[in-house]
């Protein structure tokens, strides 16, 4: 697991493959919270919802990337969601 103090807010997570994920809003324990921005949403923007991912499937960071050791399509199985 790379080191979670790395992790700042704004930065882009993309999966092993390189497909953007999202945008972190902030780490929260073990876990990153993306923002609501790269959620599905009506157009409105209604139904848009946090997502979060265990700080375990970040494989490094570098630069204004976080990149997972999971495919984006893999990541995304494994998301919790939160209003």
């Amino acid at each position: 697991m790379a080191d979670l103090s790395q992790v700042k807010e704004h930065m882009n997570v993309v999966g092993a493959d390189g497909v953007h994920l999202g945008t972190v809003d902030h780490v929260d324990g073990s876990r990153i919270k993306l923002t609501k921005a790269d959620s599905p949403q009506g157009p409105d923007g209604e139904g848009a919802k946090h997502h979060y991912f265990d700080g375990g499937l970040i494989a490094e960071v570098e630069g204004d990337t976080v990149r997972l050791s999971a495919t984006a399509a893999n990541a995304a199985d494994l998301f919790e969601t939160a209003e």
